[in-house]
C-alpha cells in the first residue's frame, strides 16, 4: 500500500537543501529540475516528470554533465525508495508511445545503477521497463549492470543467482528472458563467461526459460574465447536437454571455433550430433567442416563428411570436392571415393 501524500510531504521536508550542501555546485536548470520533481514525486503527479525532462535544457559536451535529478532519493531509506520508483514505474505504463518515459527509464537506470549491489533487483525492474519501451538503454549501462552484478554477486553479500533474482520477484517484478538476455549479454561483453553460464543455467528455477539467443550469446562468447569444451558442452545441453534449435549463426560460430583450434573431427561430431537431433544445419556450417578435415588432411573425415552435406542436399564447391576424391585416391580410399563421385553425381542430375 502507497504511504499518504502527507508521509511523502514530511520526508521531503526532511531533506537536506540540495542546493545548500552540494559538494559540487550545480548549475540553476539542473538545481530546479531537481525541485520540480522532488514536488512531482510529492503530490504523485508522475506524469509531470515526462514533461519537465523534456523542457528541461541540459549541457551538452564538453560541458559538465548535470547531477542526475533523481539523485536526492538517495536521502530516503531503500525500502521507500523503491516504493516510490516502482510507483514511477507502473503510472508509466499505459503511456503510449511507450518510449514515452524512455527519458526517466535511462536516469532512474543510471540513478540505481550507480548504488549497487543494494539497489540490484530495483535496477533490473527499470532495466525490465526499459526494454519493454523498445528503446535501447545508453551502451554504457552494460558496464554499469555487469559491475553491479559482480559487486552483488563477489562482495560481502555474495549472493547467489537465484537469490537475486527472487529479490526482483519480491519487489513485484518477474525476471523475463529479455532482461535476463541483457544481463548475460553484458557479462558476455565483459569477458565473464562462467558467471554468464551461472546465470543461464539458475534462470529456469527463477520462472524465466533461456531460449536459443539466451545459449546463442554465452557460446558466441565461448567461441570467441575459443573455449571449445564449454561451447559444445552448452549446445548439447540446449539441444538434448531443452529440446532448443541453435540459430545457424550459433552453429558456425562454433564450427569455425573448433577449425581454428584444429578440432576438426569435433566440429564433424558436433554436426552429426545436431543433424542426428533433428536440427537442420546449414550449407556454409557442412562446408567449414569439410575444408577444415582437408586443412589437417583428414580425407576419411572429409569423404564422409561430403555424404552427409549430400544426404542434406548440399553440393560443395568444386575445388573442394575434387580435392577430396583426389585425396581419397591418394591414401588408397577408392571405394570412399567413388562412393562420394556417385553421390554427387546423382545430386546433379
Amino acid at each position: 500500500m502507497s504511504p499518504p501524500t502527507s508521509l511523502y510531504k514530511t520526508l521531503f521536508l526532511s531533506l537536506p537543501n540540495t542546493r545548500r550542501f552540494n559538494s559540487i555546485p550545480s548549475s540553476p536548470t539542473t538545481q530546479t529540475l531537481q525541485d520540480s520533481i522532488r514536488t512531482a514525486i510529492e503530490t504523485k503527479n508522475f506524469h509531470q516528470i515526462l514533461h519537465l525532462l523534456s523542457s528541461s535544457k541540459c549541457p551538452k559536451p564538453p560541458h559538465k554533465i548535470p547531477e542526475n535529478p533523481f539523485s536526492f532519493l538517495s536521502s530516503f531509506p531503500q525500502p521507500l525508495q523503491t516504493q516510490i520508483i516502482d510507483e514511477i514505474l507502473q503510472s508509466f505504463i499505459p503511456l503510449r508511445p511507450r518510449s514515452l518515459p524512455f527519458p526517466a527509464y535511462s536516469l532512474l537506470l543510471s540513478y540505481t545503477l550507480q548504488k549497487s549491489p543494494i539497489s540490484l533487483p530495483l535496477s533490473l525492474a527499470v532495466l525490465q521497463s526499459t526494454l519493454r519501451s523498445g528503446c535501447p538503454p545508453a551502451l554504457q549501462t552494460r558496464l554499469s549492470l555487469s559491475v553491479a552484478w559482480l559487486d552483488c554477486r563477489r562482495s560481502g553479500h555474495r549472493k547467489s543467482v537465484a537469490q537475486i533474482l527472487s529479490e526482483v520477484r519480491a519487489i513485484g517484478y518477474s525476471p523475463d528472458r529479455t532482461t535476463c538476455n541483457y544481463l548475460l549479454s553484458s557479462l558476455c561483453a565483459v569477458d565473464e563467461l562462467a558467471e554468464a553460464v551461472a546465470i543461464l543455467r539458475d534462470m529456469r528455477g527463477a520462472g524465466c526459460e533461456p531460449d536459443s539467443e539466451s545459449y546463442g550469446a554465452v557460446i558466441a562468447a565461448a567461441c570467441e574465447a575459443r573455449r571449445t569444451d564449454a561451447a559444445a558442452e552448452l549446445v548439447r545441453e540446449m539441444v538434448a536437454e531443452l529440446r532448443l534449435t541453435p540459430r545457424q549463426g550459433t552453429v558456425v560460430r562454433i564450427v569455425a571455433a573448433m577449425r581454428a583450434n584444429r578440432e576438426v573431427l569435433r566440429a564433424a561430431e558436433m554436426v552429426e550430433f545436431l543433424e542426428r537431433e533433428g536440427c537442420g544445419v546449414g550449407f556454409q556450417s557442412h562446408e567449414m567442416v569439410v575444408e577444415g578435415c582437408l586443412e589437417r588432411k583428414e580425407f576419411v573425415a572429409a569423404g564422409k563428411a561430403v555424404m552427409e552435406m549430400a544426404g542434406r542436399g548440399f553440393i560443395p564447391y568444386i575445388h573442394v570436392r575434387q580435392k577430396v576424391v583426389e585425396g581419397l585416391t591418394v591414401i588408397g580410399e577408392r571405394d570412399l571415393a567413388s562412393a562420394v563421385r556417385r553421390k554427387l553425381a546423382e545430386l546433379s542430375s
